[in-house]
């Protein structure tokens, strides 16, 4: 059954590039998301034990950050000097095509679903990916998350067919591929 549709608040966030010192804030928005978004498709106890698990998170996040450049890019909502969701994109990984980029994540806090920050967000890291020279875009959504799959489609995102299984908390779960295009009609 379809959630009912929300009245949305404005969007009080600013969509920034992220630095260094947002890593530690990129690991929990990581981890609280996961934990929201996957109960019910993920082990309980996969998802109650990520929160072990910040540090490298946190390791990793800044990692990234401080490669970032060219066509790759974090970006932070930020809300009151808060890091309330994050979006990282690039080039395609798992693609020869060099006009292909992707969206390698992009997480909010639950606590700002259905808001508007995410629309902005994800605005901001497809034209990243345009401003970059791409074309297309991709990105890869668990075929459970039905949330994560609206989000996309109504931002005009399509599946395309592909599909993949990857090992998560134990239990292997099927990935979907979306794509879009970033050329003008």
């Amino acid at each position: 059954r379809p959630e009912p549709i929300r009245t949305l608040r404005p969007v009080s966030a600013m969509i920034r590039p992220a630095v260094v010192a947002d890593a530690d804030a990129i690991a929990r928005v990581h981890v609280r998301t996961w934990q929201a978004a996957y109960r019910g498709q993920l082990p309980n106890e996969f998802l109650a034990q990520l929160d072990r698990d910040l540090p490298r998170r946190a390791d990793f996040w800044r990692a990234q950050v401080a490669k970032t450049g060219g066509p790759t890019r974090v970006f932070v909502a930020d809300s009151d000097g808060a890091v309330v969701g994050f979006a990282s994109v690039g080039p395609a990984r798992d693609q020869a095509d060099a006009s292909l980029g992707e969206v390698y994540a992009i997480y909010l806090d639950p606590s700002r679903w259905s808001r508007g920050h995410g629309r902005a967000l994800f605005a901001t890291a497809a034209t990243a990916l345009r401003d970059a020279g791409f074309t297309a875009a991709m990105l890869w959504v668990l075929a459970t998350n039905a949330r994560a799959r609206r989000f996309y489609e109504a931002a005009g995102w399509r599946t395309d067919g592909s599909e993949k299984v990857v090992q998560q908390g134990g239990v292997e779960l099927r990935e979907t591929r979306y794509q879009v295009s970033l050329v003008a009609p």
